[in-house]
Formats: structure tokens, sequence, C-alpha cells
């Protein structure tokens, strides 16, 4: 089977394009095939597969063989590869998601190639039982969560899938393995959530670092990064627009007070093209 090798700010996947639909036996590949020792490795694996509500369908399946409902960052592989191939012809086109539904796209190409994309992530969701956490209440935002004898404040928000924002006074250097885990499982978050910890430096700037639910520690989380600056605007840290950092490049998010929907801007690579045993 061929795939090609991508990356979103070094959140890398395998992109299977081709296939009608995901296969049986997609969990079992995903863990096989995402082993960085004994596989090709990576974060996760992609399937670009028809659509009847937009240009194509996505589906993530994590190295662990878990499905995510949503990844900012394949998103973006997955328009940066139905445009540089040809596929799709137009600037704008719509891909159907798990978890958020069908979502626009723009492209912002160079000589015909995609340099950076656009995704309208959608409106976050807010309400305690839909993110989906424990707690029942209309939004949840600055809320004690203890593990190991351990408080933390958190914000939860999803964008298509769940997380938990933690503030802390160096994200970049935090501690990630040794909590990330710990949080991700924790019982406030019925299908576990992804973690991100922040620290804001300025009104339109954040450190982030995640542990994401399903791969662990990865280098960037387009969908993280839309949590975190929705969670700094309710907390009151930030303007509506920051340039969010990660530890493989920035994301500049915007929460569009006029239609409450979240657009994310950043790049997308190709690293090669393979074939793999089935």
């Amino acid at each position: 089977m061929e795939f090609t090798k991508m990356h979103g700010l070094g959140n890398d996947f395998i992109v299977i394009y081709g296939e009608q639909a995901l296969p049986v036996n997609a969990a079992e590949l995903a863990v096989k095939w995402c082993d960085r020792y004994f596989g090709i490795g990576a974060d996760g694996l992609v399937y670009i597969l028809p659509s009847e509500q937009a240009d194509y369908r996505m589906r993530i399946i994590n190295s662990d063989g878990s499905e995510a409902e949503q990844c900012g960052n394949a998103i973006r592989c997955v328009a940066k590869y139905v445009h540089d191939h040809g596929y799709v012809q137009r600037e704008t086109i719509t891909i159907e998601t798990l978890g958020a539904g069908v979502q626009k796209v723009s492209i912002q190409a160079d000589n015909g190639k995609a340099v950076t994309v656009t995704v309208d992530m959608g409106e976050p969701v807010l309400e305690g039982l839909k993110i989906p956490t424990t707690i029942e209440s209309a939004s949840v935002v600055d809320v004690p969560i203890e593990t190991e004898g351990t408080s933390f404040q958190f914000t939860a928000v999803s964008m298509g899938n769940p997380h938990c924002v933690i503030y802390v006074e160096d994200a970049v250097n935090f501690d990630l393995a040794h909590w990330g885990p710990k949080l991700e499982t924790h019982p406030l978050f019925p299908r576990k959530v992804n973690v991100e910890f922040a620290t804001v430096l300025d009104r339109q700037t954040i450190d982030m670092r995640v542990w994401e639910r399903g791969a662990g520690p990865t280098l960037a989380c387009g969908t993280g990064a839309c949590a975190t600056l929705v969670s700094s605007v309710l907390n009151g840290k930030t303007g509506r627009e920051a340039e969010v950092r990660l530890k493989g490049g920035s994301l500049f998010i915007q929460w569009n007070e006029q239609d409450n929907r979240v657009y994310m801007t950043g790049p997308a690579a190709f690293v090669y093209t393979g074939k793999v045993t089935v």
C-alpha cells in the first residue's frame, strides 16, 4: 500500500489516499505502522476518504489504535495533500470530520503548492457534559482538579475533541511526561482528554505544550492550540487572537466575536512517500 508521510509543525502522520472506507483493521494498522522503532513512525494514521457531504472525509487513528474525533494539524495536511495533487483545484475546500462535522478550509498557495492553511474549526463547546466532563455546568472555567495529591486549575473546551487547559509558570520546561498521562485518564473525563499546559507571555502570545489523548507528547496540536486560546479568553488572559507557540512551531488562532467560530492558520508539509505491506 502506498502512503505519504506528512506533518503539521512536527505532529506527524501516515496519510493514506484512495481507500473507499476505513479498513476494519485500521486500529491494528495504526499501532503497527506508527511504531517509531518497528514501523514507519508517526503520531497517527490518517485516511482521506470519499464524503457525501464535503469534498473529502478525514478519519484519524491515533498511534495507540484509538480514533480521534478531530485533529487540527491533520486537517491541514489533508488539505495540502488534495490541493497539491490537484484533486481539488479550488483554494477553498470542505473536509468532513468525525467529531466537528464539515469544516471549511482555505489554502494560501505559492506556485500551485499550499504554504499555509486556514481552517474554520467551528464553535467551541463549553458545556461540561458535552465536552465531555462529568461536571454538569454551562462552562468549566478555572476548576480544581487533583491527582497524586497535587491540585491544578483547569478549563475544559471541546473543539470536536475534549481538551483540559492548565496554566503553569513555565510550559516549555513543565514535566509533561509525568502529569500528562495522569490527567488524560482522570475520572473527570469519561472519554479521556487532551491536556494542554500553557504559559501566557502577553495578550497576544502563549507558550503551550501538549499531551495528546491516545498519542502522548507531540510537537504540536491544532485543536489544542484552539482550545488554549478559547480558555485564555474565558480566563481574561489574552485577547481573541494570539500566536500559540508549540514545540514544533507556531499557530495563529482567532476566536471571532461575530460568528463565535475559531480559525486556525498554520503550515503543513510533505516528508516522503513510500510503500508498506498490509
